[in-house]
C-alpha cells in the first residue's frame, strides 16, 4: 500500500480506498470502510441472492460477504487465500465486501469526479456514482448503497 496522497490545505478531497476486481479498478469511500481482511471462507445462507456468498463471524457478529465480481456481472475465478474482504459500513449494518485485491488510498478532488456517461447500461450506471482518472487509469466510485439492496427490495 502507497503512502496517502493528500494535498494539504485542500479541504474539497475525497478520500478513497481503490481495490481490483477481476481487471476492473473500483473504489469506495474510505469513511465507510471499517477493516481490511484477508479471506475466510464464508457459511453459505440458503435462498440467498446469488452475489451473498453467505456469512462469518468477525468478533461475535455475523457479517453478510457480498461477492462484489457477482454482483457486479464481472466474470472472474472462484475466491481464494489471495482475495481480501472490505468490511464497510452501509445503511446502518456491517458488510464484508469480497475483492480481489486493495490497492491504494487516495485523495481525489471533489472537482476531478465526472458523473458516469448516459449511455452506461442501467445496471452499471446504477452501481458507479462517479468517475475519475488517477495515473492514467480509470476509476470508479461505487454507490454501495445501490450495491447493497433494500431489504424491503430483496423481499417483494
Amino acid at each position: 500500500m502507497t503512502e496517502l496522497t493528500a494535498v494539504q490545505g485542500e479541504s474539497s478531497d475525497c478520500e478513497l480506498l481503490s481495490f481490483r476486481v477481476g481487471e476492473q479498478e473500483y473504489s469506495v469511500d474510505i469513511m465507510s470502510v471499517r477493516e481490511i481482511r484477508g479471506w475466510t471462507r464464508p457459511t453459505p445462507l440458503p435462498h440467498s441472492a446469488d452475489y451473498v456468498r453467505g456469512v462469518i463471524n468477525l468478533r461475535g457478529t455475523v457479517l453478510p460477504i457480498v461477492d462484489l465480481s457477482r454482483r457486479l456481472g464481472i466474470p472472474v475465478g472462484e475466491a481464494s487465500e489471495r482475495n481480501v474482504i472490505i468490511v464497510a459500513h452501509i445503511r446502518h449494518q456491517a458488510v464484508g465486501l469480497l475483492v480481489d485485491a486493495v490497492s491504494d488510498i487516495l485523495a481525489i478532488p471533489e472537482s476531478d469526479m465526472q458523473p458516469p456517461p448516459e449511455m452506461a447500461a442501467d445496471s452499471e450506471r446504477g452501481f458507479v456514482q462517479s468517475l475519475t482518472i488517477v495515473d492514467g487509469r480509470m476509476l470508479r466510485i461505487l454507490d454501495l448503497e445501490a450495491v447493497l439492496p433494500d431489504q424491503a427490495e430483496t423481499a417483494a
